[in-house]
């Protein structure tokens, strides 16, 4: 990329992924400017890209880019230095992994904590009227009331959170946030002096939703201290100040996560995939003391779990030992294999993040 304009970025101010992105284009400082996810922006961006996720990004160049994984790992093709994916090749295996968990696991607890609690859907519905609906012509209340009946029913019933689950769902931040508030009582960043990929999956629902949210953020606030005062040191880190080594290998502090994506993050992949093998649209999973009844099938997530292990077989034979020895020792390695030929068919081309018409939110 030599073309100085910057990324024009169509997202949101309170959204999830548009944060992460965001976080890691200040921290490799390339130019870019938000457009707000308005009606008009929304329908064009659909135009381009086949589907309305955000964020969508267009390249001063013409080209459209949707994903924010796939978008982060081509703009490294870009912009390699400072590298997030680190050079050492279990260290990069084992970042993808905890962002894909990042990514994925802390969407439920993310959506539910702004959406069941009325402060919290009273204010966020708000801040989406104001933002991307101004200039629909309809009562502000009406605007509102729409947004949250419309969250609520897609993103936390039609996700699973019921009086059933709901103290399960809640658990996953709680034991979130101990578990980084552990690591990060030693070092600035998970894994040394500066951030890899590993804190912009976790970024995306710590930056926009944990940190920003009223209830969240005072759990935040009061339980992991280190992880609020995490939450600015990325948003204010850049590639040019931010220097320092990472730690060597995969630090022990990870195993509470480890044994997390092992014990219910894979597993959860697994569900899903036997429920799209058997061309089912809901399945029903237990995670813990926990049954997830009606879960929707997502084939972006059998690509999830696709991905994992392609970047598994990618590893040259001595850091695939390792990598299985460190998979073994956290029960993450039965799960990841579990389900045979999961064949999601996403992005078959391997197009991303250009592929156009991979919708992430839809079965």
């Amino acid at each position: 990329m030599t073309d100085a304009r910057p990324l024009r970025v169509h997202g949101s101010a309170i959204s999830y992924f548009t944060g992460k992105l965001e976080g890691y284009l200040r921290y490799k400082e390339i130019p870019y400017e938000r457009v707000a996810m308005t009606p008009l922006v929304r329908a064009r961006v659909g135009g381009r890209t086949g589907t309305t996720q955000m964020p969508a990004v267009l390249l001063p160049d013409g080209r459209w880019m949707t994903d924010t994984t796939p978008i982060l790992e081509w703009l490294e093709t870009q912009h390699p230095e400072p590298a997030v994916i680190p050079r050492d090749p279990l260290q990069a295996f084992a970042s993808r992994l905890v962002e894909d968990y990042a990514d994925e696991w802390l969407w439920r607890p993310a959506l539910h904590y702004r959406w069941s609690h009325r402060g919290d859907a009273l204010l966020l519905s708000r801040r989406i009227v104001d933002e991307m609906m101004p200039r629909v012509p309809l009562p502000g209340a009406w605007k509102r009331f729409y947004v949250r009946r419309r969250q609520q029913r897609r993103y936390v019933r039609g996700d699973g959170v019921t009086a059933a689950t709901r103290a399960s769902v809640e658990d996953v931040y709680l034991r979130t946030l101990d578990q980084l508030e552990a690591i990060l009582a030693s070092r600035p960043f998970l894994l040394g002096a500066r951030p890899t990929l590993a804190d912009f999956g976790f970024f995306a629902s710590m930056f926009r939703h944990f940190a920003l949210d009223p209830t969240p953020a005072a759990l935040m606030l009061a339980r992991a201290p280190g992880v609020f005062e995490w939450v600015a040191r990325t948003w204010n880190a850049r590639g040019s100040r931010t220097l320092g080594a990472l730690a060597a290998g995969v630090p022990d502090d990870w195993s509470p996560l480890l044994r997390e994506i092992g014990g219910a993050y894979l597993p959860h992949l697994c569900a899903n995939a036997e429920a799209w093998k058997a061309r089912q649209r809901r399945f029903d999973v237990r995670i813990g003391d926990a049954l997830y009844r009606a879960l929707p099938v997502s084939r972006y997530r059998v690509w999830c779990l696709e991905r994992l292990r392609a970047h598994f077989d990618a590893l040259a034979d001595e850091p695939r030992a390792a990598a299985q020895r460190l998979l073994e020792a956290h029960g993450c390695w039965e799960p990841l294999w579990r389900v045979e030929r999961p064949d999601s068919g996403y992005d078959a081309a391997g197009a991303a993040p250009f592929a156009r018409g991979l919708p992430v939110f839809s079965a």
